[in-house]
């Protein structure tokens, strides 16, 4: 178990869990939460439109497995 004692913010416990800024795992993780919020926000947006995956894809001129690979 990771010993979280003097952690005292958030940035401490991501680089406790993650590493430091610039590190492969760092970068690794980044990326991952940049997808992430990515993805929602995507999600987001096409509910606010009223949009099924189907027809964002359409729009889009892509597939609609292409959307839920994104969203997902």
């Amino acid at each position: 178990m990771t010993d979280y004692k003097g952690i005292s913010s958030f940035d401490e416990l991501i680089e406790k869990e993650h590493g430091a800024i610039g590190t492969d795992s760092r970068n690794e993780y980044e990326e991952k939460a940049q997808m992430f919020i990515v993805s929602e926000m995507l999600r987001e947006a096409r509910k606010n439109a009223n949009l099924t995956q189907e027809e964002l894809a359409i729009k889009a001129g892509t597939e609609k497995s292409y959307i839920s690979k994104i969203e997902n």
